[in-house]
């Protein structure tokens, strides 16, 4: 089905009733420590929420805002229901959760986003092909089981191509690109696991990605897309409004991430990953069952952040404002980025207008780590991308 047209089958059956409106004072559980639930803690204090982070110790960056947390694997369903019981809604800040986990917790409480959203987005198969079943366009791609089956796979696809792993990729990792003299034993080899996908090699113009949110009154309210630049499989800089991004497509993307939400009869925050192609269509990369690294410019930039669209789907309340007030861009801080990040260094950059620092609390700078981000606005998209670059040149001391 052609991309342009719009048209989205939705078949999954609706479950019961979402769940009762939470008010503030009750307690939030999040299922994870990281950076999105320390943000997401961040929001729901300033709304008078109670916070219990499952499975970080309290010195996460989820943990150090948190009421209480709980220590235990996903699998201790003692502490699970004892969790359970002490929140009156639960949402989850990253998807390499046992979906197990999801379906033992909702026999206590509701959780939010559903479950079968959280499986889709955790099998690269599953998704693609759950994705393509609604008419939503994504690249080409075929199952890998066998060594032989990649060599078959790669000439299909005209001898290139991107291998993955299905399950546990990120930033770039568990994936490689392939050309039509690579040795597929030694690949198949060096993968060492039972199923991969191999997808065909895109021509693209750039990457997006839109964040959504739907409610529990049955709308679904999107951002404006970001486009965004990765160094080393690792998302750099996103920025929006971006002149690249024509109308139409913005509202296909909309569209897309709303279906996608809809099929799948979520509530809470869905970013849609995709590339532009050079003959100008939308194809969807991933998606990501939470708040996003490219959706962090929103605390920023907009009245209602990611965060707080996540906090108002999952507790039972309306959208917030999402228009955006100001151009921005945010720009990543790995460990590298800190080597050299004098006192003196810190103290230019916190000097500089509409530069705005976020750090996630993590006591270990490692090379590739988000040790948080900085966002910039000004008057146009291009202003606010530079100087959020400068911003993290001053740091590093260039």
């Amino acid at each position: 089905m052609s991309s342009s047209e719009q048209h989205f089958v939705t078949s999954l059956p609706s479950p019961a009733s979402p769940g009762p409106v939470v008010i503030p004072g009750s307690a939030i559980g999040m299922l994870g420590g990281g950076q999105l639930g320390r943000m997401f803690a961040s929001v729901a204090r300033q709304f008078g929420y109670q916070m219990q982070v499952f499975g970080e110790h309290s010195s996460s960056p989820a943990g150090q805002l948190a009421d209480r947390s709980w220590p235990a694997t996903f699998t201790d369903r003692d502490q699970l229901k004892e969790f359970a019981e002490r929140v009156s809604v639960v949402t989850l800040e990253q998807e390499n959760i046992p979906v197990e986990t999801i379906q033992f917790l909702e026999q206590y409480v509701p959780v939010h986003p559903s479950a079968e959203l959280l499986r889709a987005s955790q099998h690269r198969l599953l998704e693609k092909t759950s994705l393509r079943s609604i008419g939503i366009p994504t690249a080409d791609f075929l199952p890998i089981r066998t060594a032989r089956e990649l060599k078959e796979g790669l000439a299909e696809f005209g001898g290139t191509g991107i291998l993955k792993t299905v399950t546990m990729g990120y930033d770039g990792k568990g994936q490689a690109r392939l050309a039509a003299n690579t040795d597929c034993n030694a690949v198949w080899s060096e993968f060492a696991v039972p199923e991969a996908i191999l997808e065909r090699e895109i021509e693209f113009d750039f990457e997006l990605s839109v964040v959504a949110g739907r409610f529990m009154d049955g709308s679904v309210v999107c951002y404006q897309p970001s486009v965004n630049h990765h160094v080393n499989h690792i998302l750099d800089v996103s920025v929006a409004p971006s002149p690249l991004i024509s109308e139409q497509i913005s509202r296909e993307a909309s569209a897309i991430a709303g279906a996608i939400l809809e099929h799948f009869n979520a509530y809470g925050v869905l970013c849609v990953e995709f590339f532009l192609t050079t003959s100008g269509k939308l194809l969807v990369n991933e998606i990501a069952p939470r708040p996003h690294n490219s959706g962090h410019l929103t605390i920023d930039a907009c009245a209602s952040s990611q965060f707080e669209q996540q906090l108002r789907a999952v507790c039972g309340m309306s959208s917030g404002d999402v228009q955006q007030r100001r151009p921005a861009a945010m720009i990543n801080l790995l460990g590298e980025h800190l080597q050299n990040a004098t006192p003196e260094r810190w103290q230019a950059v916190f000097a500089m207008s509409d530069v705005h620092v976020h750090m996630y609390g993590k006591s270990e700078a490692r090379t590739g780590r988000k040790m948080g981000h900085i966002t910039a606005t000004a008057d146009s998209a291009q202003h606010a991308e530079l100087l959020a670059r400068r911003a993290r040149a001053v740091l590093m001391g260039q």
